[in-house]
């Protein structure tokens, strides 16, 4: 496989060819217990590397499912079908669809930098926590058009608020000043076996 990867990377052009090799190199030279124990520390374990992009601009809420029904009709509509156990809007997953030709290609794009603010916080939370991984996203991000001040201002505002939580369903009583408090009931008999009162 590192093959087939060296030669895909040998047909990068500009600035995202440098760190996809330092990548492959450090891939080539660790052990493959060891990458994928740091692959599951890295993504699986830290929220803030989540490598799935509909985690940033929803969090774990009811809208990501939604925003994930999104990502399956972009494939659809590309002719395309997500198969495999990765949800749809994995890096990976999403990267794969825009490596297509066509309208698949520019959708794909278009999920990219829908999701632009999420896929920048990823890379500098790599890029902070020196993981190798961050040459991965710094070669995707360096294929991008660069990021606009609306874009900027979102992935600042993101990176200090953090993905949103759920709203909906935490509150199962209205505030405590619409509801009048509890009194207490009084003696409370309970029958117990074998004890007669």
């Amino acid at each position: 496989m590192l093959p087939v990867l060296r030669a895909a990377a040998a047909e990068v052009a500009g600035p995202g060819r440098e760190p996809l090799d330092r990548l492959l190199d450090h891939v080539a030279a660790t052990p493959l217990p060891d990458l994928q124990a740091d692959y599951v520390a890295t993504f699986d374990l830290r929220r803030r590397c989540s490598p799935y992009l509909t985690y940033y601009a929803h969090g774990d809420t009811r809208k990501r499912g939604v925003a994930l029904v999104e990502f399956k009709e972009a494939y659809r509509a590309a002719g395309m079908e997500h198969v495999g156990e990765e949800l749809p809007d994995h890096v990976a997953v999403v990267l794969e669809f825009a490596s297509t030709e066509g309208s698949a290609q520019e959708a794909g794009l278009r999920l990219l930098l829908d999701h632009r603010a999420g896929l920048e916080l990823l890379r500098m939370a790599l890029r902070d926590g020196g993981s190798p991984w961050a040459d991965a996203l710094a070669a995707v991000c360096a294929t991008l058009p660069p990021l606009g001040a609306d874009e900027a201002t979102a992935v600042a505002r993101l990176a200090a608020a953090g993905p949103p939580g759920e709203d909906v369903g935490l509150e199962p009583f209205g505030p405590p000043t619409t509801m009048e408090a509890a009194q207490p009931a009084g003696p409370v008999f309970l029958p117990t076996p074998g004890v007669r009162r």
